[in-house]
């Protein structure tokens, strides 16, 4: 649903920036308004396509790391003995949310790889430990968790190749429009976005 829904905004916008070059109107000045106007929809399209898709990838990511943590709460319950190693958990887990990267710092690769390199941890050794337990076999909960945490963790890919796909859209209407695009918004940097593929390019 996601993925159509990323693709009919993208597909409307390239209509709406075809329309901003091939629609004729009698005068100069009409034109350059139609123009205008049809560029600053699509532009205004885009910001907010790759709004939606970063919020709900962030928000799912979230999700993951909530569910990491309520896994350790169940470990706690059922082993408070092991509570100090449990705690350490916590912490790097803490931690995690203070490594990930945004829109802007993920121009960094290393911020990314870094909060890859953490996520993965703690997720291969949270998900180790919880299956480890003898009462994972007959505790819905923890295995309730663990599928969680696994289905967050194999969907981090694809919430990327979605957020690329609409950036790689907006980089090139930027590169194309750049002039245009003083007049639009007078507050833009006229830089491109940052890209995960850019990290996976390394």
């Amino acid at each position: 649903m996601r993925t159509l829904l990323s693709g009919i905004i993208i597909t409307s916008c390239a209509f709406i920036c075809w329309n901003c070059d091939n629609k004729k109107v009698v005068t100069d000045q009409t034109t350059t308004f139609t123009r205008i106007d049809s560029l600053t929809d699509y532009y205004l399209a885009l910001q907010d396509s790759m709004l939606q898709s970063w919020n709900i990838m962030i928000y799912d990511d979230n999700q993951k790391i909530k569910s990491m943590h309520n896994l350790l709460h169940e470990l706690m319950v059922s082993s408070p003995e092991r509570s100090e190693e449990f705690a350490a958990y916590e912490q790097r887990l803490d931690q995690l949310v203070r490594l990930r990267y945004t829109q802007k710092t993920m121009a960094n690769t290393d911020v990314v790889e870094e909060y890859d390199f953490a996520s993965n941890s703690l997720v291969t050794e949270l998900l180790s430990l919880a299956e480890s337990q003898p009462q994972f076999n007959y505790n819905t909960t923890l295995q309730k968790l663990a599928d969680e945490i696994q289905l967050a963790d194999q969907r981090v890919n694809n919430y990327r190749e979605e957020y690329d796909a609409i950036v790689a859209t907006y980089n090139r209407f930027l590169e194309k429009y750049r002039a245009d695009i003083k007049d639009i918004d007078t507050h833009s940097s006229l830089e491109k976005r940052p890209m995960f593929q850019m990290v996976s390019d390394e």
